[in-house]
């Protein structure tokens, strides 16, 4: 995909200029973290580009989300900011609005589906924010926000398809390129298309010549569809719930039509697969969303190969659960942890003949799970599943080998 000639691209995109870039920057200077931009020595050595990291995680509602946010309500009126805004969130955006509106002395309310998880809205009450709890999905609780906008005389915050909260977001880039001139590239998490708007905005006026890619979830292409004219399915459970968008921007994707080069869609396992290496090689807790960046250059390396990349983690709000989840997956795939199926004989002995060969090869045992019951075998025979933890890959292989020559069916049970 090539940036489309600005001649043939409506006028709405002129609403967003370098000039709201920099303004917004004045403007929200002080009450957001400048946040840090780093050079990853591993990250560059394992991808083949020199990747510069910009830790919009490290916000204090750990999102770039409030530099929109605050931008947006401080162009408010009076009158406007006396009654307050209104937005329809379940994540970073509800966070930004609440603890700025608070700060500034505006009311905030936020309408969340009924099936927000708790911690969410909590999390929005906590700082400030009023939750309304409507609908089963994000569609009607988007609805009701528009009700209540027009009977409780409020202003509607979007969070991405709006020039002022796209400008505010557009500061990042300014840093960036502020803090490492050098970028030949950006690549950017798109799902509404506000954050890339912005950005792109910014760096394509500062530096016409650099490189802007977008990324998308593979389960939610909705931006990919609408720039490229394709028709992917959109939906489903991404790790990315922060471009998780149906339908994006109108304002955006006049703007981003314009301004990127490509966009490509990354696979679920990439997700995890960035957010673990972002903790374990940079010790910082990145969303699936704000992982989408590093994602993309792990999944397709000869686009990125020598290229100077610059990557916004862009948050950093990621249940701990989940979390937890997604660093074992991924030891799973490296080979450290694994789940062997071996088809055994019910009798005394047979599974501590098994028990050796693991101690034999320094392979430790996490549970051991028999299924005697539910299976296809004949009634003296049975399944059992081992978790075993492994140094790595070759360990674990050389165990299955050893058993495999000792008589043993065994089946590693893989992940996707």
């Amino acid at each position: 995909m090539t940036a489309t000639n600005p001649s043939a691209v409506p006028d709405t995109a002129s609403l967003l200029t370098i000039d709201d870039v920099r303004a917004a920057a004045q403007r929200i200077e002080g009450a957001v973290v400048r946040t840090a931009m780093d050079y990853s020595r591993t990250l560059s050595q394992i991808t083949g580009a020199d990747i510069w990291l910009k830790f919009e995680n490290l916000q204090f509602t750990a999102a770039y989300k409030e530099r929109g946010a605050l931008n947006a309500m401080l162009l408010l009126g009076g009158e406007q900011a006396n009654r307050g805004v209104i937005a329809a969130s379940a994540g970073n955006h509800a966070q930004g609005l609440a603890y700025h509106g608070t700060r500034l002395g505006i009311p905030v309310t936020i309408v969340m589906p009924r099936t927000t998880p708790t911690v969410k809205v909590q999390q929005t009450q906590v700082l400030g924010g009023k939750v309304v709890l409507h609908g089963e999905t994000f569609d009607e609780a988007s609805d009701h926000a528009r009700q209540l906008e027009g009977e409780l005389g409020l202003t509607f915050v979007h969070p991405f398809d709006d020039p002022h909260v796209a400008a505010g977001q557009g500061t990042v880039a300014l840093e960036m390129l502020e803090q490492v001139p050098e970028l030949d590239m950006l690549v950017l998490p798109v799902g509404g298309g506000g954050l890339a708007s912005g950005m792109g905005t910014a760096a394509r006026a500062i530096k016409p010549d650099i490189a802007l890619i977008g990324v998308e979830a593979e389960l939610f292409p909705s931006m990919y569809n609408r720039l490229k004219h394709n028709e992917l399915p959109c939906g489903g459970d991404t790790l990315a719930e922060g471009i998780a968008v149906k339908e994006p921007g109108e304002f955006t994707s006049l703007v981003l039509r314009r301004l990127l080069d490509d966009m490509v869609l990354v696979s679920e396992s990439a997700l995890e697969r960035a957010v673990s290496l972002l903790l374990q090689i940079e010790k910082t807790v990145a969303e699936g969303a704000g992982a989408a960046g590093l994602a993309a250059v792990l999944s397709h390396p000869a686009r990125f190969k020598g290229r100077k990349i610059g990557i916004p983690i862009t948050g950093g709000n990621i249940d701990t659960r989940l979390l937890a989840n997604v660093l074992l997956r991924d030891l799973a795939r490296e080979g450290r942890l694994a789940r062997l199926r071996l088809t055994l004989q019910d009798r005394p002995g047979a599974l501590f003949k098994v028990m050796r060969e693991f101690d034999a090869h320094n392979v430790n045992i996490i549970e051991i799970y028999h299924q005697r019951i539910f299976t296809h075998l004949p009634a003296k025979g049975l399944i059992t599943d081992i978790e075993c933890e492994a140094r790595d890959r070759d360990q674990l292989e050389a165990l299955i080998e050893s058993l495999r020559e000792k008589g043993y069916a065994v089946d590693s049970v893989e992940l996707n």
